[in-house]
């Protein structure tokens, strides 16, 4: 028989813990769970967002680079030292007899977009 009046901090028979306890890590345990499934699903979301993201890039790059035909006049004795890609952007380092310069180039139009002319100080 069940005592009625029995204080809800008196530890259940066999175990430590009291049934407040008991029922807060219960809650506690389901809101975890319901988080880890949350959180699951965002992190798939957001893979398949940055996929499709990233095929629709390489789709404009492979146009551009396949449908570009461009000319960057330099001096003879010029070289190109470096160069760097940055979405549509293509940054070349051009080391002449005039001296070194930075050419930045529009992948899209095929013009350029800044030149930039180092001087030492």
């Amino acid at each position: 028989m069940a005592i009625l009046n029995e204080p809800d901090n008196t530890p259940l028979p066999g175990a430590v813990f009291t049934p407040r306890q008991v029922r807060v890590l219960k809650i506690v345990v389901i809101v975890m769970g319901i988080l880890l499934v949350g959180g699951f699903a965002f992190v798939m979301a957001a893979i398949v967002y940055q996929a499709s993201k990233v095929g629709q890039g390489a789709a404009v790059v492979g146009a551009a680079s396949g449908g570009l035909d461009a000319e960057l006049a330099i001096p003879s004795e010029a070289t190109v030292g470096a160069l760097s890609l940055d979405g549509d952007r293509l940054a070349l380092h051009v080391q002449s007899a005039a001296g070194p310069e930075i050419v930045v180039i529009d992948l899209k139009t095929g013009k350029v977009a800044a030149r930039i002319r180092l001087k030492p100080q």
